[in-house]
C-alpha cells in the first residue's frame, strides 16, 4: 500500500475517530475513493491498527484526568473499575447477540459470512450515521444535571449502546455513548471521559480479533503466512504513528465543543455525511 493512501487513512481516522462522526464510516469511504476493497482481510487489519494509534492518542490525553478521578483513591478505583467492566460485559451481550441475529436472519446462518461484510453497503452506513446524527442532537437538548457521575445504571446502558455500534460502521460508539451518558444525566466531562476509557478496554479484543482473522485468511493461501502477516502490518503500523498526533488534535476540539455547548454540530454533521455516504456508495 502506498504511502500517501496510508497517510490520508490516518489522517482521516485520527481526526474522525475521536470526534462522534464514525472514523469508519469515513475511513471506509476515503478507501472506495482510493479504489481499495473496505472488506479485505487486510483493510480491516489497517483499520484496526489505527484504531490502535488513537487509543494511544486517549491514553495520553486523559491520563491525567484519569489519575485525578479513577485513581484518586482506592474506592474510586475499584467503583470506577466495576462499571467499566459492567458497561463492557452489556457491549460483548449486545453485540455479539445482535451479530448472531444479523448472521441468522440476513445471511442464513452462512458459514463463511463475517459481520466485516457488512462493512462495505453504503446504504447501511448511511443509516447508521443519521441514527446517530439524530441521538447526538437529542442529547445536546438534555439539561445538564450539576456534577453526576457513572453510576450503574448508566454504566450498563452506555455499555448496551456501545454494543449496538459494534456491527455497524457509521454508528459513532463515541457519539453513542457520550450521547447516552448525556441524556442519563452524567455531567459532560464525566461522559467523556467513561466513553474513551471503554474504548480503551474494548480496543485491544477489536485488535486480536482481526489479527486472527487476516491470519486465518491468509492461512488457506499458498502463501507465507509470516510473510504475508508481516506484509499487512507494515503500513497499519505507519498508520498508528499518524493517526497518533491527528488523534491529539481531535480530542482537544472534541472537549472544547462539548463543553461549549456545541455538541449538536456534530450531530448535523453525522446528517450530512449519511447523504455524502449514500452518494458516493
Amino acid at each position: 500500500m502506498e504511502f500517501f493512501y496510508i497517510l490520508i487513512l490516518a489522517m482521516v481516522q485520527g481526526i474522525a475517530e475521536l470526534l462522534p462522526v464514525s472514523s469508519s464510516a469515513h475511513v471506509i469511504v476515503a478507501e472506495k475513493l482510493m479504489g481499495l476493497d473496505p472488506t479485505s482481510p487486510q483493510m480491516t487489519m489497517v483499520l484496526v491498527m489505527l484504531h490502535t494509534g488513537t487509543m494511544f492518542a486517549v491514553i495520553a490525553y486523559y491520563w491525567k484526568s484519569w489519575r485525578e478521578t479513577y485513581f484518586a483513591s482506592s474506592q474510586q478505583f475499584r467503583a470506577n473499575g466495576a462499571n467499566l467492566i459492567i458497561a463492557t460485559i452489556a457491549t460483548g451481550i449486545v453485540g455479539f447477540g445482535l451479530q448472531t441475529i444479523i448472521k441468522h436472519f440476513f445471511a442464513e446462518n452462512a458459514d463463511k459470512f463475517e459481520i466485516e461484510h457488512l462493512f462495505g453497503n453504503a446504504k447501511l452506513m448511511a443509516a447508521a450515521l443519521a441514527s446517530a446524527g439524530v441521538l447526538i442532537i437529542i442529547s445536546s437538548r438534555m439539561k445538564e444535571k450539576g456534577n453526576d457521575d457513572v453510576n450503574t445504571r448508566s454504566a450498563l446502558w452506555i455499555g448496551a449502546v456501545q454494543g449496538l455500534c459494534l456491527p455497524f460502521r457509521g454508528f459513532s460508539r463515541s457519539g453513542a455513548t457520550i450521547s447516552t451518558g448525556l441524556a442519563l444525566g452524567v455531567n459532560r466531562r464525566r461522559a467523556e471521559q467513561f466513553s474513551f476509557a471503554l474504548a480503551v478496554v474494548l480496543t485491544p479484543a477489536v485488535i486480536v480479533k482481526e489479527a486472527v482473522r487476516l491470519y486465518k485468511v491468509e492461512s488457506a493461501s499458498a502463501v507465507n503466512d509470516t510473510a504475508v502477516l508481516l506484509h499487512a502490518l507494515f503500513p497499519g503500523l505507519l498508520g498508528m504513528v499518524l493517526s497518533f498526533l491527528t488523534g491529539l488534535i481531535a480530542l482537544r476540539w472534541l472537549s472544547r465543543w462539548l463543553e461549549q455547548g456545541r455538541w449538536h454540530f456534530f450531530g448535523a454533521y453525522c446528517l450530512f455525511a449519511s447523504l455524502v455516504v449514500l452518494w458516493v456508495g
